[in-house]
């Protein structure tokens, strides 16, 4: 996990490296200090000269200004290498998820990513930090410390070592019985993102239903679970405090105790009073940095799960390979299903498409009709290869998509959606998110077409009016076109509509099919629709339940031979259907 993490640093190797080296010299130089401290109290006790006061007062200053360039020094490396750091690790999980499958990204919702992405970083962040900086000097400090004390005091020392390790042991317990808590709670954060999401994005739902006090409600239960296990883990760490003041006040009582009556007995022979300060000084120093240790070992108690969490991002691997020398151009149109079967995972009891076995060809144009779950949404998602078959193959221009490069490929290919998602910028921008390289007339036309241009031509900037995120100040229909817009800048050689014009009126929506046999002439047209209307002059239409197609003809051949497609068509035309069959049975 540690070395997969690590992969982020990159550029700031080289400062995260020097970090250390600075914390070392700044800690050897804080502990020099009291040392020649001692010796000063002791040269002043055998009755020193003033010039050798100062002399060593100069020292104590010059050790003191060294560290101090040292410690600011650090402080700059670990700032910017921990916040490189951060950078990088961020850059490196949304790099990654841009590669995702739809397969792969089924394994994560989005709240839990947008927590990785935030949190689960910044958490990370902040512990690299600590470590660089107290992580390298607590344990630096306290080695040398010690090893001062040893020479200073000898055997006198070992009681540093019988309280550190008292509480070395506390410490790590109280970490180990605080890490399944905090496990939960960073789980929790999705939970709460999750509801965060869902309420801003249903928002005019919620208050037309005046459901305020509700989501209000299920936002702090998700709260409070945070709360309850942070505090579940905050509370057993809590005793880090009082452990350590145990250890300083035990030190205290056994360094006045044993170096007094060394003192004394000894007639200050085997120890004097500069060791003795010294004694003090070394002891609340290993004591201090210590619980700085326990600090650190705090946070990243709290950072070990959002690691594994991040190494999850990191480490997931797409299901969509390119081949060894894949296909670069896609010839024609032509769309073959070759008895194909898919289901969404391995493990999924409901297989989605069922024997399909279907041929279109190039510049034709076909209509999907079928109920909801029918699977038309699935089938439109293998030509691009947004999903693998699992039995069978799904050919474009003669050959299997799994043999293309599947950027070219999505490149050949055009999907407009129900859920049509507009992105923060220009309605200029977004169109050209069709073609980046299309000038201003080509934009106003694929506009004209997708019968956008009058309401683009009503806003005050026009194609320069500013979109918000998600496309929230346009309407559902006027969203679709823009859309539809977009797609017809790609000229894509196969266009797929998957109920992309729910939103607009039948007139409008005739309109723009007709702009598709003007503009497109040689593109291949997937029409997905809900209403009849849309799909009744495709030059055929399937009909699809259950997975399957069930029926394939034109407009009037389903009426004759389709009881799914004459229902839907009765259902929606029922009055201009009765007046058909009756001049029809007029004419008899």
């Amino acid at each position: 996990m540690i070395k997969e993490l690590l992969k982020s640093l990159r550029e700031y190797k080289k400062l995260a490296l020097l970090s250390p080296l600075l914390v070392f010299g700044e800690t050897l130089l804080e502990v020099l200090i009291p040392f020649t401290t001692a010796e000063l109290i002791d040269t002043i006790s055998r009755g020193a000269e003033l010039f050798q006061i100062v002399q060593t007062g100069l020292v104590l200053m010059l050790f003191a200004l060294i560290s101090l360039s040292f410690g600011t020094a650090a402080g700059i490396t670990t700032a910017n290498a921990a916040a490189g750091f951060g950078k990088n690790l961020r850059h490196d999980m949304f790099a990654n998820i841009q590669t995702f499958s739809f397969a792969t990204l089924d394994n994560f919702s989005t709240p839990t990513l947008v927590t990785r992405l935030t949190t689960d970083a910044t958490n990370v962040q902040t512990s690299f930090m600590m470590i660089l900086r107290i992580g390298f000097r607590a344990p630096i400090m306290i080695t040398i410390a010690l090893v001062m004390s040893f020479v200073m005091v000898g055997p006198l020392a070992w009681m540093y070592v019988f309280i550190m390790v008292p509480l070395a042991l506390g410490l790590f317990l109280c970490i180990w019985r605080a890490l399944p808590g905090f496990r939960i709670a960073f789980k929790k954060y999705d939970a709460l993102n999750e509801s965060i999401e869902e309420n801003i994005k249903g928002i005019r739902v919620v208050k037309s239903y005046v459901r305020e006090k509700f989501e209000t409600s299920k936002f702090m239960h998700a709260s409070h679970n945070i709360n309850r296990y942070f505090t579940d883990a905050e509370k057993i760490l809590a005793l880090n405090g009082p452990m350590l003041n145990l250890a300083v006040s035990a030190f205290s009582v056994a360094i006045v105790y044993f170096v007094s009556k060394a003192i004394i007995q000894t007639q200050g022979i085997q120890i004097n009073v500069g060791q003795f300060s010294t004694m003090f000084t070394f002891g609340f120093m290993i004591l201090m940095n210590l619980m700085m240790f326990s600090m650190i070992f705090t946070m990243i108690a709290m950072s070990i799960e959002s690691c594994y969490r991040i190494q999850e991002v990191l480490e997931a691997k797409t299901t969509i390979h390119n081949p060894e020398h894949p296909v670069q151009e896609v010839e024609d149109g032509s769309i073959d299903f070759d008895h194909v079967t898919f289901s969404y995972s391995e493990t999924a009891e409901r297989v989605a498409l069922k024997d399909i076995d279907l041929h279109i060809a190039p510049g034709e144009t076909v209509g999907i009709i079928g109920g909801t779950g029918s699977a038309k949404s699935s089938l439109v998602q293998l030509i691009p290869r947004l999903y693998d078959v699992n039995k069978g193959a799904v050919r474009v221009g003669g050959i299997d998509v799994r043999d293309y490069d599947v950027e070219a490929l999505r490149s050949a290919v055009a999907m407009v959606l129900q859920k049509n998602v507009l992105f923060s910028g220009t309605i200029a921008e977004n169109l050209r998110w069709g073609n980046e390289d299309a000038t201003d007339d080509q934009v106003i036309e694929a506009a004209r077409l997708a019968q956008a241009d009058e309401f683009i031509e009503a806003f005050d900037e026009g194609y320069n009016t500013w979109i918000e995120q998600g496309g929230a100040n346009v309407s559902g229909g006027q969203k679709q076109r823009l859309c539809i817009a977009r797609a017809l800048l790609k000229k894509p050689k196969i266009l797929i509509l998957d109920d992309s014009t729910s939103a607009v009126d039948t007139k409008t929506d005739a309109r723009i099919r007709e702009a598709f046999r003007t503009y497109l002439p040689e593109t291949t047209k997937i029409i997905i629709a809900q209403r009849t209307g849309s799909v009744e002059d495709a030059d055929r239409i399937l009909v699809m339940d259950n997975g399957k197609i069930v029926d394939s003809g034109t407009h009037d051949e389903l009426l004759e031979k389709s009881p799914i497609y004459r229902e839907v068509y009765t259902s929606q035309n029922k009055q201009s259907h009765d007046e058909r069959m009756a001049k029809k049975n007029g004419d008899q």
